[in-house]
């Protein structure tokens, strides 16, 4: 089965049956290759899971060597809005794709994404049909919440973290996606790294695999 974006995939040992998937969504300008970075650390502690890691559906207009999700060259909100749409039903796609190949429910499945990945896995776990195991965003936000309100189909619970020196994604967004997502009874932990810029360090790592671990119920 070949999947509708382009997917760097990191497998569980030979003849260890797939129980578990975690998709990790990159940021701006990234791809699939860079954000796998994180599976080094994580896949010992992580047995009876595949690490999936697709390219972004579109070429990054400031980086063509990357991808993005969607477009920030025009900072109009409607337009962004429009545009994470999209990237939202073609992962929607994906992870259908997903679930099918491997024989996994949203409950086997954990969203984890960087800035740009992290916005779009926040809006897949409130628009899904059904609940993902859980959410955990990096350096992230919610992208438009009256929308996300209006659309909000499902509660998945999220861990979100974000450094608080970043100063390409301000972590005042971490505080109103935690109270955004409590009033629309979403169980949501959050975790603010000092001294921390815009990217994903060891603590942040170590963090988000401890709970990954905990929903997947791996001890």
């Amino acid at each position: 089965m070949t999947f509708c974006l382009t997917t760097t995939i990191i497998n569980p040992e030979i003849d260890i049956p797939i129980n578990n998937a975690v998709i990790l969504l990159h940021g701006y300008g990234g791809d699939g290759k860079d954000i796998s970075m994180l599976t080094l650390s994580w896949k010992r502690f992580l047995p009876n899971t595949i690490f999936l890691c697709p390219n972004g559906h579109e070429d990054c207009a400031i980086n063509p060597s990357g991808y993005q999700w969607f477009d920030l060259t025009n900072d109009d909100p409607k337009y962004i809005l429009e545009q994470s749409k999209k990237a939202e039903k073609k992962l929607q796609q994906f992870i259908d794709e997903v679930k099918s190949k491997y024989n996994l429910k949203n409950s086997q499945i954990c969203l984890s994404g960087f800035s740009q990945g992290c916005m779009m896995s926040i809006n897949l776990g409130l628009t899904s049909k059904e609940n993902f195991n859980c959410i955990v965003g990096f350096s992230g936000k919610v992208i438009n919440q009256e929308d996300i309100s209006n659309r909000k189909t499902s509660s998945t619970k999220m861990f979100l973290i974000h450094g608080d020196s970043d100063k390409v994604v301000s972590p005042t967004f971490l505080l109103e996606a935690k109270d955004f997502l409590t009033r629309n009874s979403v169980k949501v932990e959050i975790k603010m790294i000092e001294n921390c810029e815009h990217h994903i360090p060891i603590e942040a790592s170590s963090e988000a695999l401890n709970y990954i671990k905990n929903n997947f119920k791996i001890r």
